[in-house]
């Protein structure tokens, strides 16, 4: 068997969708607009500042979201997989849509806390289960080569509203006050009707031993079981976390001060990060592109390589080679995460518990990212940006070698085993052998 073959990459033009994978492409894109569509984020400081909270309060709450955000990780991948992945995004967006309203109806620290806590607990219940779903959605409905295209579709509608609606959040603050956190209730209420009528899926092959113990210690004994028994599995999940962690940390972290260390004043950072949000949306849509001549997890590899490159990019630039840059960064970020959504969900075994996985990869994102950001402080405290963007691309360098080092040990060793098999042996993704966890 040629192990070649098996390669998305190299299959030839994707069968047409049947209109029920249609259906639910289009339910999940509007789904992941409305649900992640949070009008009140360009201006939340602000909003926060004026009902009367201190720095100290508003980066305090922050903290204590990331926490809350890895902690009820835990649980929620388990209940995805035991009530299913759409019940799931029903109660993800049930509870988003409450975080929302709760700064209009108590605008006070508690009242701000409560939202971020009650976000944290939306998201995670969304996190894995949502790509779950449409992952084995399409699967089932035969159109699984087109599970790529769809992720990344999905998050550039996302992204492109976004575009539009965040220039209008000021204005419309200046006519009703509250407006942000209306509007994004209102857009959370969306998602609910579109997570009400998603349609349901094949049910997941039962797992061995089912009445052996209780439900959720044995879903999270069979993920660490897969985790074990399938190398590749980790290996995708830790550079997704490499990933993620150059993206936020970029995106979110060093956006503004790297803006202001250039002498770009804030009155310019919406139309710069409007600007990043058309590149990385643009990209998201056509991830496809990339797999007719690479792997994927070659691409990946490149192009977090190149995301290191832009951040060592920016300590050398003038103020416009550092919004080109920017933006080049969001494009290569918008290439990335569909590829890699796709590397770590092809890696998961069919019998394996699929939301709890990628809740663990999630749990992984956000305590590095926690890492991250405490070490950005501390780099910014001591007024060393330009040390710490290069520090960061170094690191990233080192460990994409270090990875690209075990992917290549790991093959030899799928070689060996597809030798000794010879024609027993099944393909995975990029040539890994597919293990059954029992």
């Amino acid at each position: 068997m040629n192990r070649r073959s098996a390669h998305p990459g190299n299959a030839g033009t994707p069968q047409p969708l049947a209109p029920g994978a249609r259906r639910i492409i289009r339910l999940n894109n509007t789904f992941q607009l409305l649900f992640n569509l949070l009008w009140w984020m360009p201006v939340f400081y602000a909003y926060q500042r004026q009902a009367g909270l201190s720095d100290g309060q508003i980066f305090g709450i922050q903290s204590i979201y990331y926490i809350a955000f890895c902690l009820f990780e835990i649980p929620t991948g388990l209940v995805a997989d035991r009530l299913g992945a759409r019940n799931c995004l029903r109660a993800g967006a049930v509870v988003m849509t409450a975080a929302n309203l709760a700064p209009l109806l108590a605008a006070t620290y508690t009242g701000f806390l409560a939202h971020f806590l009650a976000i944290a607990a939306g998201r995670s219940l969304t996190s894995g289960a949502a790509s779950a779903y449409l992952y084995d959605s399409l699967r089932a409905h035969g159109a699984g080569e087109h599970y790529l295209k769809a992720e990344g579709q999905a998050r550039a509608w996302g992204l492109g509203a976004k575009v539009l609606c965040w220039p209008l959040v000021g204005p419309l603050m200046h006519l009703a006050h509250g407006a942000p956190y209306a509007l994004s209730a209102i857009s959370a209420a969306g998602s609910v009707v579109c997570a009400v009528v998603l349609p349901g899926r094949a049910p997941s092959p039962p797992m061995a031993g089912a009445r052996r113990h209780p439900t959720a210690l044995r879903d999270a004994t069979t993920a660490l079981r897969t985790l074990r028994a399938t190398p590749w599995l980790a290996l995708a999940m830790v550079q997704g976390v490499a990933v993620f962690t150059l993206s936020r940390i970029c995106q979110v972290n060093l956006f503004q001060p790297v803006l202001l260390d250039h002498g770009i004043g804030e009155g310019a950072h919406g139309a710069v990060l409007a600007a990043m949000t058309v590149a990385e949306a643009v990209a998201s849509a056509r991830p496809q592109w990339l797999t007719a001549r690479l792997r994927p997890a070659s691409w990946v590899t490149l192009l977090s390589l190149a995301m290191a490159g832009t951040l060592a990019g920016l300590a050398l630039g003038g103020p416009w080679t550092v919004i080109l840059l920017l933006c080049l960064f969001a494009a290569v970020c918008g290439f990335t995460y569909p590829l890699q959504r796709k590397l770590v969900n092809d890696a998961i075994p069919p019998d394996a518990p699929r939301a709890t996985l990628l809740s663990v990869e999630s749990i992984v994102d956000r305590a590095v990212c926690a890492l991250a950001a405490v070490a950005a402080g501390a780099y910014l405290e001591a007024g060393r940006l330009d040390a710490l963007l290069w520090h960061s691309a170094l690191l990233t360098g080192a460990l994409m070698a270090v990875w690209h080092l075990a992917l290549r040990r790991r093959e030899l060793r799928a070689d060996e085993g597809l030798d000794e098999a010879g024609e027993g042996a099944v393909a995975g993704v990029d040539g890994a052998p597919v293990v059954s966890v029992q």
